[in-house]
Formats: C-alpha cells, sequence, structure tokens
C-alpha cells in the first residue's frame, strides 16, 4: 500500500475529489494495517497504471482522518468510495448498499470493470450506475 499515495488530511481528501477535472477518483478508506485493506490495496495498486486514464486511487486512513467517517458511514474495515467531479458515484452492487464497496474483491477484471463502468455512467453524467455483476448473496446458496 506504500506505492499508492495516501491522503493525510479531510483537507487533502477534499482537494483530491475538487481538482481531477476528467477522471474518477476511487478512495479506500481503512486501516493499512488490515488484513482485507491489505488485500484491497494490492489489488488497486496492481489496476492502477491499467485504469490511469480513466480513475486516480488514493489510500486514507480512518483513524489518522475521522472527517468523513459518520458522512460516509464508514464502519466496515475496508471501504472503496468513487466520485466523479465533486460528486459522490453510486453503484449498484446488488448488496442494498449503493455508496461503496465494503470487502475486498479478489479480481482485478472485475475491479476494471468496475470502475469503467462508473467512468463511462459519470461521463454520460449518471449518479448511481449498475454493476457489471450481481454481488447479492442470493446466488451463492
Amino acid at each position: 500500500s506504500y506505492l499508492l499515495p495516501h491522503l493525510h488530511s479531510g483537507w487533502a481528501v477534499d482537494q483530491a475529489i475538487l481538482t481531477e477535472p476528467e477522471r474518477l477518483v476511487v478512495i479506500r478508506f481503512g486501516h493499512d494495517w488490515d488484513r482485507t485493506c491489505m488485500q484491497m490495496d494490492e489489488l488497486l495498486q496492481n489496476i492502477a497504471v491499467e485504469v490511469m486514464n480513466m480513475a486516480i486511487i488514493y489510500l486514507v486512513d480512518i483513524s489518522e482522518v475521522p472527517d468523513f467517517n459518520k458522512m460516509y458511514e464508514l464502519y466496515d474495515p475496508c471501504t472503496v468510495m468513487f466520485f466523479f467531479r465533486n460528486k459522490h458515484m453510486m453503484i449498484d452492487l446488488g448488496t442494498g448498499n449503493n455508496n461503496k464497496i465494503n470487502w475486498a474483491m479478489n479480481s482485478k477484471e472485475e475491479l476494471i470493470a468496475i470502475i469503467e463502468t462508473i467512468f463511462r455512467g459519470a461521463r454520460r453524467g449518471r449518479g448511481l450506475v449498475v454493476s457489471p455483476r450481481d454481488y447479492s448473496t442470493k446466488y451463492r446458496y
């Protein structure tokens, strides 16, 4: 996770979201020492170069920067959120929570597909996009 840029203050997070005019801003909120976050960070780091034309990825430690914990309901060990031109982008993953991804994904292709879907939807002015895959648990049993 040391290869991805960290944001160390609420102001830095706001500036990252505000100053990116063309790309999606992907922010991982969580703890660097958390296993789930480490897994997600590794995946984000692996796709960072591939999605650099569509998205920029930042990491935020929620103990160091607690400013957004209540506002974005950051109660999970690892949360990934998306912003485009100062607007929070929502994605329907089939989980009931359209605001964020709050588990560690393990597929590079799936995460790239999600970022690409959000980016395309955002460019068309949509605030909510539907995930290319349904992550609800109804198919697991």
